[in-house]
């Protein structure tokens, strides 16, 4: 496989491939849902666009708990199913698909009950490993354990003594989950298929009954292009309801909105050697480590506000805050908090009005002919629900097609990852990098690191770290714009790193550094630099707002004070 370079003359190349002749399929959201149909549709033979409003990954799908899981809790709904077939994705991507990007996380349950408790969720957990080991793809995380109060301590001595009487500890999975979007997105254009971000949906294009296309905005050069498709797929996530509604018809089923916030702090705040997780009144708590950090999250309450920016509101920190404190010897406190963002799952409508009893399940719809619509689901499961969509639009064809073959196609960096990862001393020395660097460019990267160290061999001072954000180099924000199809400050501080959410100033330190390394790729003149350093500033400064908002109103209404979009 070609391993694309998504630049700025790629996008604008390829809007103007997709508007030249009739597509197969063309999928709008760049999300992991719409990312993952893109690929399963081009390897399967189809001419194949993909389309997205804003950036890539730029709502739900770069906003989770960023866990690869099975759903443990799920078991105790009974939920057998999805459980399951969680399980077997979570083992083939830790295994197959993207092993340079997801990887093992070790959680520690504590018990709080003598005898029952160890009892009931001890069986919970046996099942869960069961389950993952008879799906064919459990055997690359470790068994669960039992532990005593003495030696879960010893674990996570973070731990109040009188929070718990012994402990189970079971491995899930994690990932960056932006970065794995943009990988999809990478993957699925190394395989043919035409993708440009920026690129907003405005109509549906029809003929009688049947839709046959899409008319789009280009929100960076200007212009519209009319792209035609034997088959759309609508993979909007929360959107799916206001997509629907340009067709004028009534959907076969609703997506409701559900917040859910995290915060991020400091890895030397929670002295532990594994990740928590916690019941609470409705769900779960998990605080997961996440490099010098940990996530603690998260919420899951009903949000029918602006879905572009869902707002954390000062009442959503202090519940996690006041959860996690419930176990924790030494309490976190606001001022440990560097990071915070909220995100939007996208669940379908039941006749409850908790949004924590609503399907995590997703549903493939045709409601008219020539489109399909997907909805719901899991970020773990987004492979079966692309198959899915896929699928459908094929019988929409009415042409024999391939099936479906992405449980054995590894994404871009996958190919080569572990043995680059065993030779990490010698690619060290010889691209003259600390080994810790190397490791952390192969954990994001995987085998394409070796384009990073091409950037850095050709001008050392990209091997330099970003001043207030030391974790990153300067080659990542050059990478971001000229291989990931990055076009703004937001795009890189946000989601092709992490800067916004790990740095206690949210990335406003970095923000001046990066802009001038992304002018030299997208040719920003003096005063786009400054546009994209201001909007940025601005965009920081609403969410700190929002933050001390008392209830959700309030908040997003302090979050809608920074303006959506970059002046060009």
């Amino acid at each position: 496989m070609r391993t694309a370079e998504l630049g700025p003359a790629q996008r604008g190349e390829a809007l103007a491939r997709m508007a030249e002749r009739e597509l197969d399929v063309l999928v709008v959201g760049g999300g992991v849902v719409g990312a993952g149909t893109a690929l399963d549709a081009v390897t399967r033979g189809l001419a194949t666009g993909l389309v997205e409003a804003r950036d890539w990954a730029s709502g739900t799908s770069s906003r989770s708990s960023k866990l690869i899981h099975g759903g443990l809790r799920y078991l105790e709904m009974l939920d057998f199913g999805l459980v399951r077939e969680a399980l077997k994705e979570r083992g083939l991507l830790l295994e197959r698909i993207a092993p340079h990007l997801v990887k093992p996380v070790p959680f520690l349950y504590p018990l709080q009950h003598r005898g029952w408790e160890r009892l009931y969720a001890g069986t919970g957990v046996a099942l869960y490993d069961a389950m993952a080991f008879s799906s064919g793809h459990g055997r690359g995380l470790p068994r669960h354990r039992h532990l005593t109060r003495r030696h879960a301590l010893r674990v996570a001595p973070c731990l109040r003594k009188d929070a718990l009487v012994g402990a189970l500890q079971y491995y899930d999975a994690q990932v960056d989950d932006a970065r794995f979007v943009a990988t999809l997105v990478r993957t699925a254009a190394g395989y043919g298929a035409h993708v440009a971000n920026r690129a907003r949906v405005t109509a549906f294009l029809r003929e009688g009954e049947r839709v046959v296309g899409v008319r789009v905005t280009d929100l960076e050069g200007g212009g519209a292009h009319e792209i035609r498709a034997r088959q759309v797929v609508n993979a909007t996530g929360v959107w799916t309801d206001d997509t629907q509604a340009m067709i004028a018809e009534r959907g076969q089923f609703h997506v409701r909105a559900s917040k859910g916030i995290h915060l991020v702090v400091p890895k030397d705040r929670i002295q532990s050697s594994t990740g928590l997780i916690l019941r609470t009144e409705t769900s779960v708590l998990f605080v997961i480590p996440w490099g010098r950090h940990w996530i603690v999250g998260t919420t899951d309450t009903a949000w029918d506000l602006d879905k572009a920016h869902p707002a954390a509101s000062s009442a959503d920190i202090d519940y996690l805050l006041e959860h996690v404190n419930s176990v924790l010897a030494v309490p976190l406190t606001r001022d440990d908090v560097e990071g915070v963002y909220a995100g939007l799952r996208p669940l379908l409508a039941g006749e409850s009005d908790a949004t924590s009893t609503l399907s995590r399940e997703h549903t493939v719809a045709h409601p008219v002919p020539g489109l399909v619509v997907v909805a719901g689901g899991k970020y773990t499961t987004y492979r079966v629900m692309a198959k899915d969509a896929v699928d459908a639009a094929v019988h929409g064809l009415g042409r024999r097609v391939a099936a479906c073959c992405t449980e054995d196609v590894r994404l871009a960096g996958a190919e080569g990852y572990r043995a680059l990862w065993n030779a990490r001393a010698r690619l060290a020395a010889r691209a003259g990098l600390h080994e810790a660097r190397i490791e952390h460019l192969l954990g994001r990267y995987g085998s394409l690191t070796e384009e990073l160290l091409d950037l850095v061999a050709a001008d050392p001072r990209l091997g330099e770290p970003l001043p207030a954000a030391d974790d990153y180099l300067k080659a990542e924000i050059v990478y971001a714009c000229s291989h990931e199809g990055a076009r703004h400050l937001e795009d890189v501080l946000t989601r092709r790193t992490r800067i916004s959410i790990e740095t206690f100033d949210r990335g406003t330190r970095s923000a001046r550094v990066c802009a001038g390394l992304m002018a030299g790729v997208l040719g920003w003149t003096d005063a786009q630099i400054e546009r994209e350093i201001e909007h940025y500033e601005k965009r920081v400064e609403a969410e700190r707002e929002s933050q001390t908002q008392p209830d959700d109103l309030t908040a997003d209404a302090a979050r809608l004070g920074a303006p959506d979009t970059v002046p060009l």
